[in-house]
């Protein structure tokens, strides 16, 4: 029972070292900094259509308030007319 925990134990030790070695080795570390330049291109991309949405966003407000600003001035207008013939009728 017990050499077959310390097999275990000898075998993980060895796995862990050799994979240590692999992964801190050169051929890592490049596939490391390509990995890492990719997602610095995909985080790019992303920020750039974020800034596109933003952008389209911006647009979309500010006609919405350009709209309620003329149909506030219609409301008032009508608001006034109805007045006025109210006044006249009277």
């Amino acid at each position: 029972m017990l050499t077959g925990k310390f097999a275990v134990f000898a075998f993980g030790t060895l796995f862990g070292s050799v994979g240590i070695r692999l992964l801190t080795g050169k051929d890592a570390q490049k596939v490391y900094a390509h990995a890492t330049a990719a997602a610095l291109r995909c985080k790019k991309e992303v920020m750039r259509n974020v800034d596109e949405v933003q952008a389209a966003c911006a647009d979309i407000l500010a006609e919405a308030k350009q709209i309620n600003a003329q149909r506030e001035a219609e409301e008032e207008a009508d608001f006034i007319e109805d007045s006025g013939e109210e006044a006249a009728q009277a």
